[in-house]
């Protein structure tokens, strides 16, 4: 099978890889906005047109990790996210975590989707 690699800004990495039908994506907030409900959604809109360039879509996501400077900030990422997720039928499997992002990134996502 063939692997598609979708390439970013960012030497040495991609922000989407599909491969055997599934597709790897990765987005962050590129403008570096103030808060992590604005980072959240800027990052959400940079995820979703990597998963649309790999041939998926937010209603194939399977499985997604967001990674969080502050776990004090995820009830503002949260509705954020439950606003742009949709009807449940969109819902993937989801986890948080607390990490120390890199630069100004308050909020990071990975995602696995179908294609």
């Amino acid at each position: 099978m063939a692997i598609t690699r979708i390439h970013g800004n960012a030497k040495g990495r991609c922000r989407a890889v599909g491969h055997n039908g599934l597709v790897y994506a990765v987005a962050t907030d590129q403008s570096s906005a103030d808060t992590v409900a604005e980072q959240t959604r800027l990052t959400l809109a940079a995820l979703e047109k990597n998963l649309k360039d790999a041939g998926s879509g937010k209603d194939k996501l399977l499985q997604v990790t967001v990674y969080l400077r502050d776990m004090s900030t995820k009830g503002e990422m949260d509705s954020v996210w439950c606003d742009w997720i949709g009807d449940d039928q969109n819902w993937p499997q989801r986890a948080c975590v607390g990490v120390d992002l890199a630069g100004a990134d308050l909020v990071e996502i990975v995602a696995v989707a179908a294609r």
